[in-house]
């Protein structure tokens, strides 16, 4: 039996510069794992079957979708007995689906003796989602296109967070549709470099003023509760607080984790301390 942890990610910021030919957004965004997982285990099996605690059907979830994929892609009649257990919330912006997709694939990779390269893992991954190649990549990295390119960036000192979640979540697609700007792409590139710096330099006090999340502003006008998660967040002693990808959770980012542990316990939503996860 192989298990496999597949770990969310933060945005700590996303600009979008415009819209793509093939319809999909242009985005600019630095997404960095942190240490809340769901977990993946995977045994061999004549056929393949899904076990998982996510509510939605077995033929939608997206580690069904990955397996049939690389199934398709090898020709292999090799089956397996996949079981899910789910801890990062879903519709929240943190990844969790798409973790499970990478998580899929490198599993099965490694279960069925495939050895297939890294570059045919990362197409395999950008057709199932835009997220999915980062999570098979580095920690941290500067992704651009429509979110499949992916720059990594060292980041070396684990920062402590506070994930809040409020009792809804947020299509994508929806978040997407409801975008209120675009960015000016020579700024967002500028505020990027000075964000990243500011960063490796731990001068966290000038972040806010550097990031931004597009999508915001056309979430937060349907959600509030939202800008009110960030209000909570920073009078709690947040250095940086943002809403991560297209929501509804918002990451607050604290000097350390006796403070964000306070800070858990002042929220009225479902919420949870982590770590950023650096390295190679």
């Amino acid at each position: 039996m192989l298990s496999l942890l597949a770990p969310a990610k933060i945005n700590w910021f996303i600009f979008i510069p415009g819209k793509r030919d093939d319809g999909y957004h242009e985005i600019r965004s630095l997404m960095q794992l942190v240490d809340l997982s769901d977990r993946l285990t995977f045994e061999s099996a004549d056929s393949l079957s899904l076990d998982s605690d996510c509510p939605i059907p077995a033929a939608e979830n997206i580690v069904w979708k990955a397996a049939l994929l690389l199934k398709e892609h090898t020709g292999t009649e090799k089956g397996a007995r996949i079981t899910l257990k789910k801890t990062i919330p879903s519709e929240a912006g943190l990844g969790g689906g798409s973790s499970d997709a990478a998580a899929t694939l490198l599993g099965l990779d490694r279960l069925w003796g495939l050895g297939l390269p890294r570059e045919t893992l990362l197409r395999l991954g950008a057709r199932l989602g835009s997220d999915v190649p980062f999570f098979l990549g580095p920690p941290c990295s500067l992704v651009s296109g429509r979110g499949e390119q992916a720059s990594p960036v060292g980041l070396k000192k684990p920062l402590d967070l506070l994930l809040v979640k409020p009792s809804f979540g947020v299509s994508t697609g929806w978040a997407y549709r409801s975008l209120a700007r675009f960015s000016r792409l020579t700024k967002a590139e500028e505020n990027i470099k000075l964000f990243i710096r500011a960063l490796k330099d731990g001068e966290l006090d000038r972040l806010e003023g550097l990031g931004e999340n597009d999508l915001e502003a056309g979430v937060l006008s349907a959600y509030p509760e939202i800008s009110r998660i960030k209000a909570a967040l920073r009078k709690q002693g947040a250095l940086y607080a943002r809403m991560s990808g297209s929501g509804s959770a918002v990451f607050g980012i604290f000097p350390d984790g006796r403070t964000a542990r306070s800070a858990a316990a002042s929220m009225g939503w479902w919420c949870m301390t982590a770590k950023t996860v650096c390295g190679a």
